[in-house]
């Protein structure tokens, strides 16, 4: 059974997987600013941005590692790039969110659940072609 669903799972297409595996990572980042805004209030969205991505880093990398791209060794290396990935897609995350609450929304929590899928594609085309680049 385990086999079966592991052979379902990578014949599909890394976008796919990709889009699952980041869905996922995308609530656990999501739930960790929620929790972060309603505990600090929303005055302090950008330190609760930077609580999330500096959280959620270490399990997206390991879901983007065994469960999207499947690269062997290489973890500190990779982790490094992938550290350099999110800065770039954090720093995108911070103009965006500041933009959106500021001028447009708002309001913090909806600012910054748009704010993740706009940035997903900026991450999904840096790990595919620099983090795990093989």
């Amino acid at each position: 059974m385990e086999n079966r669903i592991s052979n379902f799972w990578f014949k599909l297409d890394d976008k796919i997987r990709f889009l699952v595996i980041g869905a996922l990572n995308a609530a656990i980042s999501y739930i960790i600013f929620a929790i972060a805004l309603y505990i600090l209030g929303q005055i302090h969205y950008q330190l609760c941005v930077a609580l999330q991505w500096g959280l959620s880093s270490v399990i997206s990398y390991f879901n983007q590692k065994v469960f999207v791209f499947q690269t062997k060794g290489n973890y500190l290396k990779e982790y490094a790039k992938c550290c350099t990935t999110w800065l770039v897609s954090y720093l995108v995350n911070v103009v965006v969110l500041e933009i959106l609450v500021r001028f447009v929304i708002h309001n913090a929590y909806i600012a910054q659940f748009i704010s993740i899928f706009l940035v997903s594609v900026i991450t999904y085309v840096l790990f595919k072609y620099f983090a795990f680049k093989r």
